[in-house]
């Protein structure tokens, strides 16, 4: 049996210029880092050899890989040419939240049927794989930054080049501002799931449009800003920026806030928050806010929400069980 854990992500600024759209034409960076909240697979042998089970939501059996309903699962099977195997996938955090799940999912699949096979795979490929996936193969209109992120874990700024290709530059801190960085950090939880691929359809359309164009080049600007702050320790640099990308971000596309967002929004900012944003590709999911801690439990009783605890993940996707393996390949 092999499994791994692979983390989701929490992205800062620059989201939205990981786009082909955008990043062909002007290049992308994005500064983001992953958490402590993960999605697990578990490969093991088929007990009938013939059979393909997979275990999610729900639960699948097949002869042939072809039959499969998930897409996801059907697309990696076909492309690593695997079968007879039984798959489950489990994850701290349910999709739709925010939190880059469907990548993650597509980077710990993939590393753990590699590592089935017995084939090292490097963060690099696993990201490059993740995103021949998800956006070449089943035309999903997402971007890069969620792969790379999932696969390479940590506080990283990633640059999208013209030409397709990623720089993944780690963020240096000291070790105590790096913890108070952590330490500042709120997440809610709104009750409310969203559809990522239906609004960024339409953020990537509007990238002609002049006025939403300059504002993902500023959002872009934004996460080299705050690279270049947080390298020089100015934490709190993190909810000013985190504020003026949010603002940026709502006139991307509609659906990415909607009016009982931005009244949980304002609330926090009355009450002691510097800056914040909803995670992911807006519409629903998790509050993103940076507080000072003496300020906390005020925002944590001012907002009445499910606040999930978080730490950072430094990491990215690993194997954390391998078990006996049949000479199958």
């Amino acid at each position: 049996m092999i499994i791994t854990r692979t983390p989701f992500r929490m992205s800062f600024a620059g989201g939205g210029s990981d786009i082909a759209s955008f990043y062909e034409k002007h290049g992308g960076c994005v500064l983001s880092t992953t958490l402590n909240k993960y999605m697990y697979i578990s490969v093991h042998p088929s007990f009938e050899a013939i059979d393909t089970v997979l275990k999610y939501s729900q639960t699948e059996i097949v002869e042939d890989v072809n039959e499969i309903n998930h897409k996801y699962f059907k697309e990696v099977l076909n492309m690593l040419r695997v079968s007879g195997v039984e798959i489950s996938s489990t994850a701290d955090v349910p999709a739709g939240t925010g939190l880059g799940s469907s990548s993650s999912f597509t980077v710990g699949l993939l590393h753990a049927l590699y590592s089935y096979k017995g084939k090292f795979v490097s963060k690099e490929k696993l990201a490059q794989k993740a995103c021949e996936v998800e956006i070449d193969r089943l035309k999903n209109p997402i971007g890069k930054q969620d792969q790379y992120a999932a696969a390479y874990g940590g506080l990283n700024f990633y640059k999208f080049n013209k030409d397709g290709s990623v720089f993944v530059e780690p963020v240096i801190m000291k070790n105590e501002m790096y913890k108070q960085l952590e330490n500042n950090f709120m997440m809610f939880y709104t009750g409310q799931l969203h559809s990522a691929s239906a609004i960024l359809k339409e953020q990537s359309s509007n990238i002609t449009n002049g006025d939403k164009e300059a504002n993902q080049l500023k959002m872009c600007e934004l996460a080299e800003e705050l690279k270049n702050e947080l390298q020089h320790n100015n934490i709190n640099a993190m909810g000013e920026i985190l504020h003026e990308g949010w603002t940026l971000k709502r006139t991307l596309a509609r659906g990415i806030s909607n009016p009982v967002i931005d009244e949980y929004y304002d609330i926090a900012m009355k009450h002691g928050a510097i800056g914040g944003k909803l995670l992911g590709a807006g519409g629903g999911g998790f509050l993103l806010f940076y507080v000072p801690e003496k300020r906390q439990q005020e925002v944590r009783v001012a907002l009445q929400l499910t606040q999930m605890p978080i730490a950072f993940d430094t990491q990215g996707s690993a194997v954390i069980y391998v078990g006996s393996k049949p000479d199958i390949f």
